[in-house]
């Protein structure tokens, strides 16, 4: 039996960084930038408005006021997507949206709340209908301009490799007018299920029979963290069966299994992991989720990384997440797959009494200041509502005889 940290280390020297491939940029959400983004833009390309109003010469608006303003004869009227045909000479100003380009001899913006225009006026409508507009406050040079380049430069490297992408790096990739990116693909994670009494939601179950859970949270959890699952469905408990279907996950990035890891007569797995592929390890000192095996399966001169679960609903969760979801982030290229942690006072007794580290299911909340932490109820491994209603693990140590109320406890943040 091995600890966590040593299980951990073997499964992640085991799996590699997925080779990059190129993307649409929405279906790229939440993979990593393969290689260095270089804009071959300024961003904005021109000097621009930030505001409605009216683009001028800063000097003429010297000693505006409301008790006296300073009156320009309007030229014209730009919105976004054109250019202005003309100049703003001394005296002038041109009715202008945001975003539109600065017109040549305009240096600042007034906004329209700053001069006497009425109001709820339609673009297009008010210029034809007045040509003087009268400023009530004086600009300063440069008074609501966004400059050329001020966001991004032509030649500027704007994310780079090894970032993730979250909906503001897509926005940004967007407005660089790329359409694709190349990023590290998403792994492959096909999932097995074994046991002659698992049937599938949906079907009807006879006396004995239950239906998979694993498969599916295993499934959701492999999507949420980056994956894509490969649902092989289910297995019976017998060599041939599951030497079968294993065969069909040899494509994957990884396999995983649930069941066939304990000591029981049908727990088949480890029989056909250590025939068709090698075994590195079979437990691991925690609780849930001590039977674990972990190995890989030759398939076309690739290795295939393969963990097989317990069959406990909880301990397939618990051990996936200690173990499966770091192997899909290393895959993608991601390091930020540790989960933050907090010290919490204990609410609830904690017993440890066969020296393994326990993750108990609890729900931390905050208040005046401190984190609590408070048991979801039964802890049985078999209890899958106690991990629906999580948000954290309380971690037990190895070496603490366990936890009492009002003792602090490290607690592991969950989604």
């Amino acid at each position: 039996m091995i600890s966590v940290e040593e299980a951990l280390r073997r499964v992640l020297d085991n799996v590699s960084l997925l080779d990059p491939e190129a993307k649409p940029i929405l279906d790229a959400l939440g993979q990593v930038v393969a290689e260095d983004i270089i804009s071959a833009i300024d961003i904005p390309p021109l000097d621009n408005t930030a505001m409605d109003g009216y683009a001028v010469r800063a000097a003429d608006t010297h000693g505006a006021s409301e008790q006296s303003p300073v009156t320009l004869r309007v030229v014209g009227e730009l919105a976004a997507g054109y250019l202005f045909d003309g100049t703003v000479e001394p005296g002038t100003a041109v009715r202008i949206m945001t975003g539109a380009p600065m017109p040549p001899g305009a240096d600042a913006v007034v906004p329209f709340e700053e001069t006497d225009e009425p109001s709820g006026r339609v673009f297009g409508s008010f210029a034809k209908s007045r040509d003087v507009v009268g400023i009530l406050k004086a600009a300063s040079a440069g008074a609501n301009i966004r400059r050329a380049a001020e966001d991004i430069r032509r030649g500027q490297a704007t994310i780079r490799a090894g970032a993730v992408l979250h909906p503001a790096q897509i926005g940004v990739l967007a407005s660089l007018g790329n359409a694709t990116v190349r990023v590290h693909r998403r792994p492959v994670v096909a999932i097995l299920s074994t046991g002659d009494e698992v049937r599938e939601p949906g079907q009807p179950l006879a006396p004995g029979q239950i239906y998979d859970s694993n498969a599916y949270s295993i499934a959701a959890m492999v999507l949420a963290n980056g994956g894509v699952p490969k649902q092989l469905g289910i297995a019976k408990d017998t060599v041939e069966a599951l030497t079968a279907k294993l065969r069909e996950g040899l494509d994957a990035d990884m396999l995983v299994t649930s069941a066939g890891v304990s000591r029981g007569d049908y727990d088949v797995v480890k029989d056909v992991l250590a025939k068709e592929g090698e075994v590195d390890f079979w437990t691991v000192r925690m609780r849930p989720g001590k039977p674990l095996a972990f190995g890989a399966f030759a398939s076309g001169g690739r290795r295939v990384p393969h963990i097989g679960l317990p069959g406990n609903p909880v301990s397939s969760m618990v051990s996936f997440e200690l173990f499966g979801r770091p192997a899909i982030f290393k895959m993608l290229g991601r390091s930020d797959w540790r989960r933050p942690c907090v010290r919490a006072i204990a609410e609830e007794p904690i017993p440890n009494t066969d020296g393994r580290r326990v993750f108990a299911r609890a729900i931390v909340t905050q208040r005046d200041g401190r984190y609590y932490a408070a048991l979801t109820g039964s802890q049985g491994s078999g209890v899958l509502t106690s991990m629906a209603v999580a948000n954290a693990f309380v971690v037990v140590p190895e070496d603490v005889p366990g936890v009492q109320p009002g003792d602090e406890v490290d607690a592991m943040l969950l989604d």
